[in-house]
């Protein structure tokens, strides 16, 4: 039961760290296991399956919203999803990522932010505190799944997206340093 766990209904990933009695449900089913996939492929497909659903989060809020300036920065999200997903694709046909020897910093800014939830009348720091946490989902997503992932070069690819998403997080934070926390 420890590990990480999907709802098939609402996509829903969940890292269990102690194990409890009684059975994981979520939308009154249960939840099912993810390491146990079959395959690399079924790893890479489901990977890509995470990123399209971060490209249609980030376009669909980017199309509610009036505001230009939140407006642009939630299009550009969607095309860094889609170049994960781009990225994913070419790992399925045979290429390989390779993580960085550098260690990315972390601002922890998003750690210690309460969750928000979009709306078409969301702020820019909203916005920003939404991008923020997904992305360190992402993060612990590429980290998890580098952790169930038994081909070394799959372990390799998923650390270097987990390190492309941590400089997404960084970018963000530091953008939320500069012209949000410097405001207040």
């Amino acid at each position: 039961m420890v590990g990480l766990h999907k709802c098939d209904s609402c996509g829903r990933i969940v890292k269990v760290i102690y194990e409890g009695k009684g059975e994981l449900v979520c939308c009154a089913q249960p939840m099912k296991p993810l390491n146990a996939f079959r395959s690399v492929e079924e790893i890479l497909d489901f990977a890509v399956e995470k990123e399209e659903e971060a490209y249609g989060f980030y376009t669909e809020w980017a199309k509610k919203l009036d505001r230009s300036p939140v407006r642009e920065h939630l299009e550009d999200f969607a095309k860094e999803e889609l170049r994960h997903k781009h990225r994913l694709l070419q790992v399925k046909q045979g290429s390989s990522l390779k993580p960085s020897p550098q260690k990315v910093a972390d601002l922890k800014i998003a750690d210690y932010l309460v969750d928000v939830t979009p709306t078409p009348e969301m702020s820019y720091q909203k916005a920003l505190i939404i991008a923020m946490q997904r992305e360190k989902a992402s993060f612990n997503l590429y980290n998890n799944l580098e952790a169930i992932a038994d081909d070394e070069d799959l372990r390799s690819t998923f650390l270097a997206l987990a390190q492309e998403e941590a400089r997404h997080k960084l970018r963000l934070e530091t953008i939320y340093d500069e012209q949000i926390l410097t405001e207040d």
